[in-house]
């Protein structure tokens, strides 16, 4: 079964800046993202569907707190909050019992909006406030943070598409 056409995902451009491009191919993944987890029930988002216990909505709450990371900890310097610790360093990967789909799913959101908000007030050469440690550690350029967040989306939307075929069947591409 062919999952339907996303009502939000928009096709990059073909010509444009440097940013518009960038920008557009980041919200293109973000938006397939969505897609990949719209139309589910509570029950299939939450279904383990790797031995790691890899869960799409599980997925989701990770690129958000990916988001989080590189845009407003890294790049901004910004002190923000993340549930993950040295004894539990994949809490970002856990949904909780007091989450809902919705939380989720607007938490991602907003995420997104906050760094493109950073994205816009920047310039792509703009060094991030606080250099990526540990290694490979450095200076870290806006522009090889939305490059690297194009890549980790784009690979985890993989995953998505996977968990979504083995949910109910529906592909896409």
């Amino acid at each position: 079964m062919t999952q339907s056409q996303p009502v939000n995902r928009r096709d990059p451009p073909d010509v444009g800046s440097e940013r518009e491009q960038l920008s557009a191919f980041l919200d293109y993944q973000r938006e397939t993202l969505l897609w990949k987890v719209d139309g589910l029930s509570k029950a299939e988002l939450l279904r383990p569907l790797m031995s790691s216990g890899m869960m799409l909505l599980g997925l989701v709450k990770h690129l958000a707190y990916v988001e989080r990371w590189w845009f407003q900890s890294v790049f901004a310097g910004e002190d923000v909050d993340y549930p993950w610790t040295d004894d539990d360093p994949d809490a970002d990967w856990r949904v909780e019992p007091d989450e809902d789909v919705a939380s989720v799913l607007d938490f991602y959101r907003a995420e997104a909006t906050r760094s493109r908000e950073i994205m816009s007030s920047a310039g792509l050469d703009d060094l991030a406030r606080r250099p990526h440690t540990p290694p490979p550690g450095g200076d870290r350029s806006l522009r090889w943070i939305v490059l690297h967040m194009i890549e980790e989306t784009a690979r985890h939307n993989g995953h998505a598409d996977l968990m979504r075929e083995a949910i109910d069947g529906a592909t896409g591409e």
